[in-house]
């Protein structure tokens, strides 16, 4: 008994953190609408800022925590509701969702940049010299008993605002009609500003308060917003006193499982997965939203043609056959997952751009391929390789099947929440014997991969491999080409447009989202089976939910739903990281906030940067002197680069600066041959439109 009340104690002051940081989510939910996945990064940047204003520069406890808390904090919150959210405010659920998703990925990489991750820093708890309390036989140290005040004080404060308060009033109006609030008197504006800035502070408060007991690490703060996702869902994202009631059953099951889980070497990871399971399980028993109706902010999924994806899959093939050639042994390395990776993205366009199912874990799925392959392709048997995507899609339908009713933020909580149960519990398991089979995953350390063995043909080189994985991402991008067109894909993008319509009118919700979850879990199991073959051996760190992050980034920038976003987004992710990195390795900081900041952008383009490259290189497509001479200059660059005649940087160069100037030839001469007697009101329509015409048609308006 003494033992239980010890750990309850514990788990209570764990939970009183949990709530104090669930509390801040749910109320940037309730008042501006945006599910904040930064919220815990937020409260470890806080924890980061407080150990180096009270530690790092030795200011006293008082004054650091009046700096983070009333400075600090606040401006934070401030600077992202004007500059990262306010533009994206009248956009859909998923582009707010990518913006909180990039601010979460650039603040785990500013942390890293600014706090070395390999250097210690431990923090105090508070009151650390004072005699504890001592409640019959649990003892309660002045640090617990203060989160526990802080807490209940946060509880009573939040419903006064609230409740009883015209701000809160504000605050609770503008997310259900920002209009009709403005009709009231009701300033929107100041109410999103008040609740970023209450929601920061609470952050920054339960991040300060967990910091003591934890490793002060980025990822690992950040992610401790699991266990706030799951109390804030047991509040179904509206109720402070439920999302408490959450607090405490995350913070007392994770104390107890500490004190009373049997030592055994499958289970220690469960602990730490636990609140990601909860979470899970909340999002399923929890009754959520209803089905989706038409959301108006939906933008016309690219279809694309079978002629213009078999040129666009056969330059797939040359570029990954000029990169094997002309690049050198140590660059095929770095470079070499630019098409393995683009599958793993190009697993996006079914499930997101096509679908609308926003699912955060695909990286995960590419690490089950890699893993299959890794066990049953030690010897490169090509059968392995149709078995890792076999079981890589399985495992995406099952995901699929419990998380049938679930849509939007919630579906991407519980795809997070799967990642997250996967980095922490399952990927850690040693071997496991069962029915006389063992089973072994990354067996607690790395999986060794091998090259296939096509047909007597070993593939073991890298330029082997390169050239593989680029004729595997040019039949992936036609099939998902092919599946745009087919009836079947006509079907998911009706179901992304309305989900209640698609069942009123008698699809199969269960059927389509099933086949679709499997479709990306397999390409991406693909992915991942191309990526551990050219890395020949990986970890289960290069696979976790947060390693998938820039990846998705990089993938929405490109735009979810066109085919070449697979291309993109392997060019996009490995080649400036790598080329920056090998020509500044000082750098190598400002790389990793790359598709952070690209992510931020997104506001922009919310349909992706592709579409547009496409349109700009269209008139090169068609102008067919244009394109033989691009492909007659490649040729002669290609041969004189296998003589060693040029060095590749030469070569590189020298193919972009032609491609661009044979793209402005082309431009021009459809420019030119344009009739100029077109109607004022078709230019941009039977003729492109020129940066001169909006000057023209100023000028026209104001003599008239």
């Amino acid at each position: 008994m003494e033992q239980f009340l010890i750990f309850g104690v514990v788990g209570l002051s764990t939970a009183a953190i949990y709530a104090v940081i669930g509390s801040g989510l749910v109320l940037t939910y309730t008042t501006t609408g945006v599910f904040n996945f930064a919220h815990g990064a937020a409260g470890m940047l806080s924890a980061f800022a407080y150990w180096q204003l009270s530690v790092g520069w030795g200011w006293p406890v008082p004054v650091a925590l009046a700096v983070v808390l009333l400075v600090l904090a606040p401006a934070f919150g401030l600077a992202v509701e004007k500059v990262v959210l306010r533009p994206v405010q009248n956009l859909g659920e998923a582009e707010r969702l990518v913006m909180t998703v990039a601010l979460l990925s650039g603040l785990i990489a500013a942390a890293r940049w600014i706090w070395d991750p390999n250097t210690p820093r431990p923090l105090s708890a508070f009151f650390v010299n004072s005699a504890p309390i001592r409640l019959g036989p649990a003892t309660i140290t002045w640090h617990q008993a203060t989160t526990m005040i802080v807490a209940v004080a946060v509880a009573a404060g939040l419903w006064y605002l609230l409740h009883r308060t015209r701000t809160g009033t504000e605050m609770r109006a503008t997310v259900d009609d920002r209009a009709l609030a403005g009709l009231t008197g009701a300033d929107p504006l100041r109410a999103n500003r008040v609740a970023w800035i209450l929601g920061t502070q609470l952050a920054a408060i339960g991040g300060i308060l967990i910091a003591p007991t934890v490793a002060l690490d980025a990822s690992q703060l950040s992610l401790l917003i699991v266990s706030a996702y799951t109390a804030a869902i047991f509040g179904r994202l509206r109720s402070l006193p439920l999302v408490f009631v959450g607090a405490v059953v995350v913070g007392c099951l994770e104390s107890y499982l500490t004190g009373y889980l049997p030592q055994n070497p499958y289970l220690p990871g469960l602990r730490l997965a636990a609140p990601a399971l909860l979470l899970f399980l909340a999002l399923l028993l929890f009754p959520q939203g209803r089905l989706r109706g038409r959301d108006r902010r939906l933008r016309p999924v690219p279809t694309p043609t079978m002629r213009g994806t078999l040129i666009f899959a056969a330059s797939i093939v040359a570029f990954g056959m000029v990169l094997a050639t002309v690049l050198g042994e140590s660059e095929l390395i770095s470079y070499g997952p630019i098409f393995s990776l683009g599958i793993v993205a190009l697993s996006f366009v079914p499930l997101a751009g096509y679908a609308g199912q926003i699912s955060l874990c695909q990286l995960s799925m590419a690490g089950i391929g890699a893993i299959v392959w890794g066990q049953l392709g030690a010897d490169g048997q090509l059968w392995a390789l149709p078995a890792a995507v076999l079981v890589a899609a399985l495992v995406g339908a099952l995901v699929a099947v419990p998380a049938l009713r679930l849509s939007g933020v919630y579906l991407a909580l519980g795809t997070t929440a799967f990642a997250v149960v996967l980095d922490r519990w399952i990927f850690t398991l040693p071997a496991i014997d069962l029915f006389g089979v063992q089973i072994a995953l990354f067996n607690q350390g790395s999986v060794e991969m091998a090259g296939p063995n096509l047909f007597g043909l070993r593939l073991d080189g890298q330029a082997e491999l390169m050239v593989f994985a680029a004729v595997c991402l040019a039949l992936a991008s036609l099939g998902v080409a092919a599946l745009r067109l087919s009836r079947f894909g006509r079907r998911l993008i009706a179901l992304r447009d309305s989900e209640a319509a698609y069942a009123t009118l008698g699809g199969s919700l269960l059927v389509a989202r099933v086949l679709v979850f499997a479709l990306g879990a397999g390409i991406a199991g693909l992915g991942g089976v191309l990526y551990g073959m050219q890395l020949q051996s990986v970890t289960a760190e290069q696979f976790n939910f947060v390693a998938g992050l820039p990846l998705f980034l990089v993938a929405v920038i490109g735009g979810l739903g066109t085919v070449g976003v697979g291309l993109f987004t392997g060019t996009a992710y490995i080649g400036p990281m790598h080329l920056l990195n090998s020509m500044a390795p000082w750098a190598h900081n400002i790389v990793n906030l790359l598709p952070a900041l690209a992510g931020l952008g997104f506001a922009r383009h919310p349909e992706g940067v592709a579409p547009g490259m496409r349109h700009g290189w269209e008139p090169l497509a068609r102008n067919r002197v244009a394109v033989l001479a691009l492909v007659g200059g490649l040729a002669v660059a290609w041969l004189l680069r296998l003589g060693d005649l040029i060095n590749g940087w030469t070569f590189f160069l020298g193919a972009l600066v032609l491609a661009l100037a044979l793209r402005t030839y082309a431009q021009s001469r459809e420019a030119g041959a344009v009739v100029t007697d077109i109607p004022v009101e078709w230019w941009g329509v039977r003729r492109p439109w020129r940066a001169e015409d909006r000057e023209v048609l100023s000028r026209g308006i104001a003599a008239g």
